[in-house]
């Protein structure tokens, strides 16, 4: 269990949150599949497991989002235009909970930016039915690599352990991983949301759906859509 109490360091994966059209329907599948419960913020429903704020889910489209933590949003969202990115939404208060907008990277990638002030992001992470990773998915992976050091001032290092795929790790300067870039030709880029749980296959079972599942080195995975068509990943970690 790792429980969060104040901002992450610049760049890491610090808020998710999920835009469909249908908040209610969602939260009966998300609770349904991860045991979350809710409660209403300014930023939206809070999903929590044992109280806590694990993610959010909002109306609107778009799916999953991941938000980057920042001590000053307006000056990475100037950074992020600088190095080739887009500000699709300005810096902006959300009550005193922190200060956020939303960015594109070059290839196409939409991400947030998240300054806590009251709340710093997600307060439970990496244990069962909580935000474990998120890796970037593009057909770009090198403009994806130049961007992303440039904004966040990340490392990149290769992956030993699945040499077959363009992998790689992105590290915040005090070499903690804090993601990837898995470079596919052809794909759209996005970031991916993944959620790590007790039992793969039972969590897939609680979701209705019937999918491949991997063992890989990290754990049991699977990859399926919710019933609005997003995608999200699953893993079991040993």
């Amino acid at each position: 269990m790792s429980e969060v109490n104040e901002n992450q360091p610049l760049g890491t994966p610090t808020w998710v949150d999920l835009r469909v059209p249908d908040v209610a329907s969602a939260k009966e599948y998300y609770g349904r599949v991860f045991g979350w419960e809710f409660a209403e913020s300014e930023l939206g429903t809070m999903c929590l497991l044992r109280g806590r704020p694990v993610a959010g889910i909002r109306q609107g489209e778009g799916g999953w989002t991941v938000h980057l933590a920042t001590d000053d949003c307006d000056a990475t969202a100037k950074v992020v235009s600088a190095a080739g990115g887009t500000v699709d939404e300005e810096p902006h208060d959300v009550g005193d909970l922190g200060r956020a907008a939303l960015v594109t990277d070059p290839t196409g990638a939409v991400f947030g930016l998240w300054q806590g002030r009251a709340f710093p992001g997600c307060r439970l992470v990496n244990e069962p039915d909580t935000l474990v990773r998120n890796d970037l998915v593009t057909g770009d992976p090198a403009g994806a690599r130049a961007f992303y050091p440039a904004v966040f001032g990340f490392t990149l290092d290769g992956n030993p352990d699945l040499p077959e795929f363009d992998f790689t790790f992105l590290r915040r300067p005090d070499g903690h991983e804090v993601g990837g870039i898995m470079g596919v030709p052809g794909d759209a880029s996005a970031w991916g949301t993944c959620f790590e749980v007790a039992d793969t296959d039972a969590t897939l079972a609680h979701a209705g759906v019937t999918v491949p599942v991997d063992d890989t080195p990290y754990g049991r995975s699977a990859v399926f859509r919710d019933p609005f068509g997003v995608e999200l990943s699953i893993i079991a970690r040993p």
